[in-house]
This record gives structure tokens, C-alpha cells and sequence, in this order.
């Protein structure tokens, strides 16, 4: 056996159809999800731009110096980042273990002068170095690597008898000032102020405000210093000296980041600006990390975390009233949807988190002078951050960017719980759905078994129609195929009821004529007298004239079939028609009594005037044979809409019970003997309305069979287009 598929197969294949729903659902929340990005992009530009818009053509909220730079120097122009909290000056330098991504190391290559003709290789001294700011104080700290550490003299008056820090400082005039620091010994050091007059290193004063620790270690020496930010106004240098002739105490070379003697030459120290910072406060809350750099991608201010900064706000979920359907989508839906849901990170790597300058974020666009906007990805892949900057211009010149961030974990997290809720309905609606087409399904082949098993029960083995098949009232198509069934089945047993009963009817038919063809040759042998034969020779012929009539009336169906097909067809006056063959009916049948009424007497009907005339010869026979002598036979016709109605109504006896629409049918015949008044005259084979209905239905009318409404007789009606 083949393969069987079901019609509850069938339909479990097209519930397949079902899963497009949530694939069209998840691309629609992604494209949403997309909208959202591009929104929260824009939003963010905005809020970039509206920063910018506070920053521009303010001068003073930029340094003077190291802002207008053309190229910054790494390891000369120093950046003093924000130190979280003061530093301790005891020489061990822990606290700047919080910081320590600033520090620059200095070496042989970074020597800046030479003394008293040394021409070696500096390879004892080297030292790491950076600044940082807290409050309006700026901290400096070097860790000193010297394989020979000359304290100056106790005696001695001068700076220069043992290993010292120079400091080069531009001051709020914009006069070069400079500083020495030369302990006799490891402890507090303050520095002194040395001599205009560069070719010297002569102190002149004590400068008090630059403290600190000069701290001896297993490998050199400490130092940690601390000066008021005021004293400098950018320009900023140090370098140390290396003394290792205990005997001669000479200089043999300075190591640093830029020459102390030439205010040209001075690096520059960029410090965050607490102005700027100011006007940034009020960002913290706005959901948002917003940085200020310069335009070397130095960073001057900031305010917010990015951890916090999720774009779009949203609210907790509220756990549902029902405990059951809490721990159905905790336990095993959302478990579910998160195999394809991915989650936004309760926390990330930053790798901006203390950054002092943007130097790995490609700023180049705006610092051109145009907005950007930039996607990136943590370091851990886990986030995804999107940064909005707008240029800062100063006269027309782009000073700095405002750079504003912002992760996409508002809008993922806005993303599943919509695909959350659209996962539980669809999940809802595919399940209820697949239920409801199975059971659809299964109810739709029961019925069909059912009706498949009525169907066989009612015929037996030899094909004979036994019983009736119950005739469904369900208003759809399985309905409309058990009634039609019904129909068929009923209309083969009233045909098969009517072919067998078709033999004793022949036979009544043709007893007579039969009978009396043979009683009349049988006479005839038996009679010699001439005029006797001859009246016997009549009997037979009007035998064998009623046989073919028989004969005649059973093919005449078929002849009339043939005859229609070629039939011409013109216009005629149905009026006229019926008029002149119901004169003619009140001659052939006196005993009836005619009533013949039309609405109008033109009705121009498209046909065969022959062929109507015979339809209503049919109608009008039966007619006569269903009514008594003396009964009202009514004809009328009358036009409604673009139609002709003829109605022919006899009193008698009603139609029989489930037969009205098979009467038209060929060979059914329902008469009785006692119902038929002419019986002696015309064999009935039941093909009278058969041929009339044919008729009708060749001018593309209809023949419709009724009761009448008082229940006292029969109407036919015949209606006609016009």
C-alpha cells in the first residue's frame, strides 16, 4: 500500500505555515529594535551638539598653551589626571598605583644636556615619572633608578654638589621660572628658586610651595612633590641631574622631559578643567558619559559612567499575580527563548574607564569639524556602545570635541520583552491553532467515515439500494455532499423503483392492444364472411397502431433532443401562441372549463413557436389527466422584470411528498389508475414533463412544480426571458 495522507496530515503540514508568524514577529522587533539605534543615535548627536553649543567661543576654558599645540610630545607635554583623592608625600609612592596609566619612563635617549665635557653614554640614571591633579594642586612623582646617589654637601651652599631636579614652569606673566630641589639627605624637601639668569643654578630664595619627599631606595631615590596649580600656566618641565664623582662632585648630564633653561622649549601640562567639569555636572544624571577633549584627543573633562548610561530607562518587570504562569515562563519559557535571546550585561569591560586621552577612538571626522557617530564593541564583547562627538570651535578654529556614550542595553532590553510577549502569544495562537486544526481535522474525517459508512450500508452486495442514507443538516460542504448523496441515492431508488415496476407497467400497456391483435387473428381464421375479416383485420391494426404509439412515446424524448438542437430560433409573440392553443384545448377537452388571462397582449419571446407550443401541450395534458370533468383549468401570463411567467394551475391531487423536484426527470411517472381520466386513449411512461422541462430549459427558462396555496390543486409555472 502507498503512503496515506490523511486529511489530518494534510492539515498538520499546513499548520507548518504557523511558524512564519513568529519569524515575521522576530524581524519586526528587529527592525524596530533597529529604529530605536538610529533614534538613540540622533538623540545622542543632539545631546553633543547642545554641549558643544555651551562650549563654543570660550577661550578661557581652554589652556592657553598646550591647547593651541600643533602636535603634542609625548613624554614632554604632560597630562595630570584626576587623582581620586590627596597624595600622601611619604616617598613610597602607593598612591599613585590608582593612576598609573600616565607614567612615561625617561632613559639614555631622553638626555637633554651635557656638563663639564661628559661625552659617555648616560646608562645609570633613568627614572618614570608622572603628574596628577587633585583640587587646584598639582602632584609630581619620579621613581629614580641611579646606580650612585650623591646627597649635596652639608657644608656647602651650592645646588649642584650632588644629584638634584631641576623644574621649568612658565608663570601667569608668562616669565620663565625656575626651580631646584637638592637635599642633604632622605625626608621633606622644599625647592629653591634659582637665579634669572640661566647660565647660573643659583638659588636666590626659599619656594616654599613646592614640597614633597626625597626618599632613598635599594635602587636610587623617590621623589613626590606638590605645587599650587596657580604658579604655572601650562608651560611645565622637569629634568634630573646625575652626579657620580664623589671626589669632584661634578654634573655630567641632565635627564628629563624638556630643557628648563628656554621657555620655548618648556613642555606643557594639560589639566582637566573644572570649569568645564562644572558645566558637565548636571549630565551625571542624564543617563549618558560625556567627555570634553582637546583637539589632541586629550581629555579635559567628563562626567557619568557608561555602566549606568543604558540610552533608554526601563522599568523592572513585575512579577505576574498568577504563581503558576510565573514559574511556567521562569522555569521553562524563558529559559527557552534566551537559546536565541541574548541578554544585556549587568556589567562590561570599559577599556575608556580613567582614560586620559581618546587615542584609540577615531575622532578624526569631528575634529575636522563635522559630527560623527561610531559603534563599537566591548572589549569582552558582551556591550555595545555608541558615541555621538560635535567639534567645539573657537574663532572659526576646531579647539576640542564633545564625545557622548551611550550602551544599546536600554533598547536590548526593551527588544526581549517585546519579543518576550510576542513569543508567549505566539506560542499561545501556534498551540491553540495546531490543537484546533487537529481536532477540525479529526472531526472533518470522522464525518467523512460516517457518511462513507452510511453510504455502503444502504446498498448490499449486489448493488441494490436497501435502506436511505439520513440526510446531514450541517450548513457546509460535507452537508451539502451528505444531502446531495441523499438526493442521488433516493433519486436511483425511485429509478430503479420505477424500472422495475416498469415491466408490469409495459406490460399493462401492451396486455391490451396485444390481447386484441390475437383475439382479432385468431378470428379471422375462424370467419369466412368478408365483412367480418375486415372488421377483425380493423381490430388488428388499431392493435398494432396503439403498440407503436408505445414505442413512439418512449423514443420521443430522444427524437425531441435531436429535433431542438435544429431547431431555428426567431422572435415571437407568446401571447399570440398560447391564445390560439387554448382555443384549440376548449374544443379537444369540452368537459374542462378554460380561464385564460395575460397582462399584456405583446410579450416578445426568443425561441421556437413550435416548440412552446408543445411544452405547453405537455403541462396542459397533464393538466387534464390530474382534474375532473367540469374543473377550472387557469392559464395566465403576465411580465415581471425582464421575465415572462406562464402559470399553468388544475384543481386535483397535490404533488407527492418528495417528489416535486423529480417529476421533471425522464421516466418518472407517480399516476394511479384512478387519478388518470384517459387512460384507454394514451399510454403514460412519465416523459410528458421530462420533454416540457427540456423545452424550457432550451429558452433558457426554468419549469417550476407547486402546490397550490390553498392546498386544492397543482400550479405550473414556466417563466421565459425576454
Amino acid at each position: 500500500m502507498g503512503f496515506r495522507f490523511s486529511i489530518r496530515l494534510q492539515l498538520m503540514v499546513l499548520s507548518l505555515f504557523l511558524f512564519t508568524i513568529p519569524y515575521l514577529g522576530y524581524n519586526y522587533v528587529w527592525e524596530l529594535e533597529q529604529y530605536l539605534r538610529n533614534g538613540q543615535e540622533q538623540t545622542m548627536i543632539g545631546t553633543a551638539r547642545a554641549v558643544a553649543t555651551a562650549l563654543h567661543e570660550r577661550p578661557a576654558l581652554f589652556d592657553s598653551q598646550s591647547a593651541y599645540l600643533q602636535d603634542v610630545r609625548p613624554g614632554t607635554d604632560l597630562y595630570a589626571l584626576p587623582i581620586p583623592s590627596p597624595i600622601r608625600l611619604d616617598g613610597e609612592l602607593n598612591d599613585w598605583q590608582q593612576v598609573s596609566e600616565l607614567i612615561s619612563e625617561y632613559d639614555g635617549d631622553e638626555v637633554i644636556e651635557y656638563y663639564n665635557g661628559y661625552d659617555g653614554k648616560p646608562t645609570s640614571l633613568s627614572f618614570t615619572h608622572m603628574v596628577g591633579r587633585y583640587g587646584q594642586f598639582l602632584y609630581a612623582m619620579f621613581e629614580v633608578s641611579d646606580d650612585t646617589l650623591l646627597w649635596r654637601q652639608p657644608n656647602s651652599l651650592s645646588v649642584e654638589t650632588g644629584d638634584h631636579l631641576l623644574i621649568g614652569m612658565e608663570t601667569p606673566q608668562g616669565e620663565l621660572a625656575r626651580y631646584v630641589v637638592a637635599p642633604y639627605e632622605s625626608g621633606w624637601v622644599n625647592a629653591y628658586k634659582l637665579a634669572k639668569n640661566t647660565t647660573t643654578t643659583r638659588a636666590v630664595e626659599n619656594a616654599l610651595s613646592i614640597q614633597g619627599r626625597w626618599q632613598e631606595t635599594a635602587t636610587g631615590y623617590n621623589i613626590e612633590l606638590r605645587f599650587p596649580l596657580s604658579m604655572t600656566t601650562g608651560g611645565l618641565a622637569f629634568t634630573l641631574v646625575d652626579v657620580d664623582n664623589s671626589t669632584n662632585r661634578l654634573k655630567q648630564y641632565a635627564l628629563g622631559s624638556a630643557n628648563t633653561k628656554v621657555l620655548s622649549e618648556l613642555g606643557t601640562v594639560i589639566t582637566p578643567s573644572p570649569e568645564i567639569e562644572r558645566i558637565l555636572a548636571g549630565l551625571k544624571y542624564a543617563d549618558s558619559r560625556v567627555w570634553v577633549v582637546d583637539k589632541h584627543k586629550r581629555v579635559l573633562a567628563r562626567a557619568g559612567d557608561i555602566q549606568s548610561a543604558t540610552g533608554i530607562e526601563v522599568d523592572k518587570k513585575e512579577s505576574p499575580s498568577n504563581p503558576v504562569w510565573h514559574w511556567v515562563e521562569s522555569k521553562w519559557l524563558l529559559p527557552l527563548y534566551y537559546q536565541i535571546l541574548t541578554r544585556p550585561p549587568a556589567d562590561f569591560i570599559d577599556e575608556l574607564d580613567d582614560a586620559y586621552a581618546l587615542v584609540g577612538q577615531d575622532l578624526g571626522t569631528v575634529l575636522n569639524g563635522q559630527p560623527e557617530s561610531l559603534w563599537r564593541l566591548s572589549p569582552d564583547n558582551k556591550a555595545i556602545v555608541l558615541s555621538a562627538a560635535y567639534p567645539i570651535f573657537i574663532e572659526g578654529n576646531v579647539m576640542g570635541a564633545v564625545i557622548v556614550e551611550q550602551t544599546t542595553n536600554g533598547i536590548r532590553t526593551l527588544r526581549n520583552r517585546a519579543l518576550e510577549q510576542l513569543f508567549h502569544v505566539i506560542l499561545a495562537v501556534m498551540s491553540i491553532g495546531t490543537l484546533g486544526l487537529l481536532l477540525f481535522a479529526t472531526r472533518i474525517s470522522n464525518r467523512i467515515r460516517s457518511l462513507r459508512d452510511d453510504t455502503e450500508a444502504v446498498i448490499d452486495d449486489n448493488g441494490k439500494i436497501i435502506g436511505t442514507l439520513p440526510a446531514s443538516n450541517q450548513r457546509d460542504e460535507i452537508g451539502d455532499l451528505s444531502r446531495s448523496f441523499a438526493d442521488v441515492l433516493s433519486r436511483l431508488q425511485q429509478y430503479n423503483s420505477y424500472l422495475e415496476n416498469m415491466a408490469s407497467r409495459l406490460s399493462h400497456e401492451l396486455r391490451t392492444p396485444i390481447a386484441v391483435v390475437k383475439s382479432s387473428l385468431d378470428m379471422l381464421s375462424h370467419v369466412n364472411d368478408t365483412s367480418q375479416q375486415a372488421v377483425f383485420v380493423e381490430r388488428a391494426q388499431s392493435g398494432v397502431n396503439r403498440l407503436s404509439t408505445i414505442l413512439n412515446s418512449m423514443s420521443e424524448a430522444t427524437r425531441l433532443e435531436q429535433a431542438i438542437a435544429q431547431e431555428d430560433m426567431a422572435q415571437f409573440n407568446i401571447v399570440e401562441v398560447i391564445q390560439g392553443c387554448v382555443e384549440g384545448y376548449k374544443h379537444a377537452y369540452a368537459q374542462r372549463i378554460w380561464r385564460f388571462s395575460t397582462s399584456d397582449n405583446t410579450l416578445p419571446v426568443y425561441g421556437s413557436a413550435e416548440l412552446v407550443a408543445q411544452l405547453f401541450d405537455k403541462v396542459i395534458s397533464n393538466a387534464v389527466d390530474f382534474s375532473q370533468d367540469n374543473d377550472e383549468i387557469v392559464i395566465s401570463l403576465e411580465k415581471k422584470d425582464k421575465q415572462v411567467f406562464l402559470s399553468v394551475s388544475n384543481p386535483g391531487p397535490l404533488l407527492p411528498q418528495g417528489m416535486k423536484s423529480q417529476l421533471t426527470q425522464s421516466m418518472v411517472s407517480v399516476r394511479k389508475e384512478n387519478e388518470m381520466q384517459n387512460t384507454t386513449h394514451s399510454p403514460h411512461l412519465g416523459l410528458g414533463l421530462y420533454i416540457a422541462n427540456m423545452i424550457a430549459n432550451f429558452h433558457k427558462g426554468q419549469l417550476l412544480l407547486n402546490d397550490k396555496t390553498d392546498g386544492t390543486g397543482v400550479i405550473v409555472t414556466i417563466t421565459f426571458p425576454l
